[in-house]
């Protein structure tokens, strides 16, 4: 893999990117996703009133089904993760702590291998294998949930 500040600029001596990688892309992704979440967390900090104003609308496969959906749990496991109740977040939905997991990783090892200059080759790497690993937890956990719903009416 090509470094990407290996070339110096020839009139300011500073080192510059060659090309752009996923990587590159993921993590302003990454970036944009998480100033995103501190100005909603913001915006519900100054104005209280905004946090009862919007409710999320029902899961319409449920509503007509009567089955959980792939997502269902998620929105409940993102809020038990975020007042640090792990298992309870598992138990909603495992994707969401993979996917917290592999962000904060991500995003840790980005900036390191950054602030590096690229001296640290340390960055995580993009994987076909990361996204098959969250369709398998995603499916898991539609069939975890339905196959009970179906032969013996529990619900979660």
């Amino acid at each position: 893999m090509k470094n990407i500040f290996s070339e110096n600029n020839q009139k300011t001596g500073r080192l510059i990117r060659t090309n752009r990688t996923i990587e590159d892309d993921l993590f302003l992704t990454g970036l944009l996703t998480a100033a995103g979440a501190v100005c909603i967390k913001a915006a519900i900090v100054f104005f209280p009133a905004l946090k009862s104003r919007f409710r999320l609308p029902p899961c319409l496969f449920h509503l007509i089904s009567g089955y959980y959906c792939p997502g269902c749990g998620g929105t409940r496991a993102v809020r038990a993760l975020l007042r640090g109740q792990l298992s309870e977040s598992l138990f909603f939905h495992p994707f969401v702590v993979y996917a917290a997991a592999v962000y904060f990783y991500f995003m840790i090892t980005q900036i390191v291998q950054c602030a590096s200059h690229g001296k640290l080759q340390i960055g995580m790497r993009y994987h076909n294998s990361l996204v098959w690993i969250a369709v398998c937890l995603i499916l898991g956990n539609f069939i975890v949930k339905n196959v009970p719903h179906y032969f013996c009416g529990w619900s979660f």
